[in-house]
């Protein structure tokens, strides 16, 4: 079980200090240099949750220590957090392409120590917990294409049996929400009867209504594709990297074309739509293509938002979450970008709907103090 913090570190002072800090919650090991660190790492890396790693030590400094853990493939198996008062551009993108999770300058703040490493910790374990879970998932996915295959007259039912494998696909690399498709799925279609009933110019009607909400599932099918180290860096992303995390709405799109021969036809266009188009906004400035206006399909146009909503009312490892109120308030002003202003009247409308959807998976987590450095609007 891993349940202790490794403390690397050349002063006995700030050994001690880290240890007072984290032992009500760990067990602790500590090492005086490199060297040390790695013979301990050799003989406990079953039992290691987080390392917290100086970099200038005798014997062996932190960046030799990285560069053997990276060696031995251990630099995946838990989050290395470098804590030290070297702080130098080249210093630190030598840690970083070693795989380092975080860095925390000196002196430290008891506070955000604890806190950065316990939330690392929950964000690991989470990987690995659900990495058997991931495993099942991908073969409930091929046993419903086999079935596909050899009944096509139960199409439209393994159809849907085969998005939902592929949304818990999703929900199992989301560590931040597993309600996050449930809610999304819930908003769409409470937001689609709205936009039917008070704009019938966009020719919704209810088969359209549930194929829009099953091929929600799939709205971040993409991230699967993107590689852990991007998908759950703390912090903000480089310019680099949000490009990168913006390329899931190709990959997704890109993935269900190529298992989509065999499905719905209609189904499988709102997937592709959604999938490559959820994050495009009303003013032409959104992604992948700039798509402006309802050059937007309305399915994505219509999970946009209730993506957006969505998460701005869950908590995630990155932030708190927004009170109902301030999270409602923030989409009808346009905080997360522009939606189309009849979407818009119709979300005002389903207000009440989205409340009771909001209410029965409520948290009891304090909606207050949004943690900066948040990676918003991925």
């Amino acid at each position: 079980m891993r349940d202790t913090v490794l403390i690397v570190d050349d002063q006995s002072m700030n050994r001690q200090i880290l240890s007072d800090i984290l032992k009500n919650d760990y067990k602790i090991l500590d090492a005086a240099d490199g060297a040390e660190a790695l013979d301990l790492l050799s003989a406990k890396e079953p039992e290691i949750a987080v390392m917290l790693l100086d970099i200038v030590m005798p014997k062996m400094g932190g960046v030799e220590v990285l560069k053997r853990m990276d060696q031995d493939k251990m630099n995946d198996n838990f989050p290395i957090i470098v804590c030290s008062g070297e702080g130098s551009m080249d210093v630190l993108e030598q840690c970083f392409e070693y795989g380092i999770s975080d860095f925390i300058r000196k002196p430290f703040d008891n506070e955000m120590i604890l806190h950065r490493v316990k939330k690392l910790d929950a964000l690991y374990k989470t990987r690995s917990e659900t990495a058997d879970k991931l495993k099942r998932a991908v073969a409930v996915m091929k046993n419903q294409n086999t079935i596909l295959e050899k009944q096509a007259e139960k199409q439209k039912k393994d159809n849907n049996n085969i998005i939902d494998a592929l949304g818990t696909i999703v929900e199992y690399r989301n560590t931040e929400n597993h309600n996050h498709i449930k809610r999304v799925k819930a908003f769409t279609k409470s937001l689609a009867i709205h936009l039917k009933d008070e704009f019938p110019e966009y020719k919704l009607n209810d088969k359209k209504i549930e194929m829009i909400t099953t091929a929600s599932a799939l709205h971040d099918i993409g991230k699967i594709m993107i590689p852990d180290e991007i998908l759950f860096k703390p912090g903000k992303y480089t310019s680099e990297e949000f490009d990168y995390m913006k390329s899931h709405t190709i990959r997704g799109y890109d993935i269900i074309v190529q298992v989509a021969d065999n499905w719905d036809k209609e189904l499988m266009e709102y997937c592709k739509q959604i999938a490559r188009s959820h994050h495009e906004k009303f003013d032409g400035r959104g992604y992948p293509e700039n798509l402006k206006g309802d050059e937007i399909p309305i399915a994505a146009q219509i999970v946009s938002i209730t993506d957006c909503f969505e998460a701005l009312i869950s908590e995630s490892l990155y932030k708190k979450a927004y009170s109902f109120d301030v999270a409602f308030q923030m989409i009808l002003n346009g905080d997360c970008g522009a939606f189309n202003p009849k979407l818009m009247e119709a979300f005002r409308n389903a207000r009440e709907d989205f409340s009771k959807i909001a209410n029965e998976d409520a948290s009891d987590t304090d909606p207050k103090d949004v943690i900066e450095e948040t990676n918003v609007d991925v």
